[in-house]
């Protein structure tokens, strides 16, 4: 009885070891360490993203998953590097959307973002707010919108790059609002926002993550979120379709894309364990603190109608306004 009991004990602390062993590998597509292409520099948004996801993952795959910087070229470098590796799964890339669905539009690259890239899972979302200098006398959109109609000629908008959303929104606030603001782009928001702190530009459509330090310090004013539904971040500002300008809907989501070669049930699987591992206290709090919002979880499928269709938009926009490539 006592021997049988013993045995019986012994055989379940026996599946209770194997369960924890293979129960990571149960999550796995590979059984070999996992390369995470950025396609920008180390320390960027990108970058923190990555390596914020690339810690949940290796824990939760039981594989080393090892964050490869390659910057340049408008993402165009990691991307030739994710489609010259082998389509097992064990290359992925950790991008913003505006690679795949901005960039392409305005930068010659050699790659085409529908057809070569395979989208796979959405881990955070980063939204837009319009931006002032603290020196503006105007504390409102329709206070700035007066400012601006009372001073023709004289004032300007930033963007961190030609083409992008940030871009896009200063042109569509002219069009909508009567404004004649001039553009002027920067390589990047960091210095672009240090003109418009500083007072030598006037506003901005810029990314909530890196904006929202200096607008809580008090650096910059905010006018409103370029979204329809207010941020969490920025509770209390509101949106600028709240205020009358509807059209207004600029994001960017970060998360894994691997080469089109990969095949779909392969995807599907790098996107459980993305979602995971997105959805992990840990991961989830530390994008929180950044400045990201939580985004919807797409199958890899629907995650690729959604870039097809915010690339066509985007393209209808750089047409409309006669955005010029490598402008």
């Amino acid at each position: 009885m006592i021997k049988r009991l013993h045995t019986r004990l012994l055989g379940r602390l026996l599946v209770a070891l194997v369960a924890a062993a293979v129960g990571p590998l149960a999550l796995a597509w590979t059984d070999k360490p996992v390369k995470m292409l950025v396609p920008a520099p180390a320390g960027g948004t990108m970058d923190v993203v990555a390596r914020i996801l690339a810690d949940q993952l290796s824990a939760d795959i039981g594989q080393p998953v090892v964050v490869d910087n390659k910057p340049g070229a408008g993402g165009a470098i990691a991307v030739q590097a994710m489609m010259a590796a082998p389509a097992d799964g064990q290359t992925i890339m950790v991008t913003a959307s505006n690679i795949l669905t901005e960039i392409p539009h305005v930068m010659k690259t050699s790659f085409d973002p529908i057809k070569d890239v395979r989208p796979v899972a959405t881990i955070a979302r980063a939204g837009m707010v319009l931006v002032g200098s603290p020196g503006l006398a105007a504390n409102e959109l329709k206070e700035l919108l007066a400012y601006v109609k009372a001073n023709p000629g004289k004032l300007s908008f930033a963007s961190y790059s030609a083409g992008t959303a940030s871009h896009y929104a200063g042109m569509i606030l002219n069009q909508k609002a009567g404004l004649d603001l001039q553009h002027v782009p920067f390589p990047g928001s960091p210095p672009a926002l240090v003109q418009v702190m500083g007072g030598q530009i006037a506003v901005m459509f810029d990314g909530i993550v890196t904006s929202m330090p200096q607008i809580k310090g008090g650096k910059l004013k905010a006018y409103g979120v370029a979204s329809k539904t207010r941020s969490a971040h920025l509770p209390q500002v509101p949106t600028l379709a709240e205020l009358g300008y509807p059209e207004f809907d600029f994001s960017n989501w970060l998360g894994t894309v691997v080469a089109a070669s990969v095949p779909a049930d392969l995807a599907e699987k790098i996107n459980a364990a993305t979602l995971k591992a997105a959805a992990s206290p840990k991961v989830r709090d530390r994008l929180t603190a950044a400045g990201f919002e939580p985004n919807a979880s797409l199958t890899s499928a629907q995650l690729a109608q959604s870039v097809k269709s915010e690339y066509e938009r985007n393209a209808a926009i750089v047409k409309s306004f006669n955005i010029q490539l490598n402008q």
